[in-house]
């Protein structure tokens, strides 16, 4: 069973819905998502936001947020994850925000750095990943990863 298929037997069992906000990934994630039939009984959407601007004006991240920590950063990725929750009015989001490279990567912020974060209605968690390869493969590592951190999130919810 896939990652995506195991996602979609935890959200269906509970009457879940998801939504989710990428950046880094461009798209890929809710390409895996949908890829398994019948997501659209739990999945509403997704939005590739990879501007500032497009981060601010759909999702509602604050300036000051990517003033103060920038595009790629804890803080960011749940601004972005809890936008596309209230932007779809679903009950878990995701958002993804990183350096895929092979530029754009710095000392403090290398290629291969992730953020991935999962809220639901209360609850929130944020995974920092330090991810090598090439762009595709740390795109592809991140879309995988985000799709494990909603499985992981929503068993925590569980109990």
């Amino acid at each position: 069973m896939s990652i995506a298929e195991e996602l979609a037997d935890q959200l269906t069992s509970h009457n879940w819905t998801l939504a989710v906000a990428e950046s880094c990934t461009g798209g890929l994630i809710g390409h895996l998502i949908t890829s398994v039939p019948g997501s659209s009984a739990y999945f509403h959407g997704a939005v590739t936001t990879y501007s500032d601007t497009a981060k601010m004006e759909i999702l509602g991240v604050p300036i000051e947020c990517l003033k103060n920590h920038g595009s790629v950063s804890k803080r960011t990725a749940l601004a972005m994850a809890w936008g596309v929750r209230d932007a779809f009015r679903v009950d878990i989001g995701i958002g993804v925000t990183g350096i895929a490279g092979p530029g754009g990567g710095t000392e403090q912020k290398p290629v291969g750095l992730v953020y991935i974060a999962v809220v639901g209605e209360d609850d929130e968690t944020v995974k920092e990943l330090n991810l090598s390869g090439t762009r595709e493969e740390i795109k592809i590592a991140s879309a995988e990863a985000a799709l494990k951190a909603a499985c992981e999130f929503l068993e925590a919810q569980e109990q």
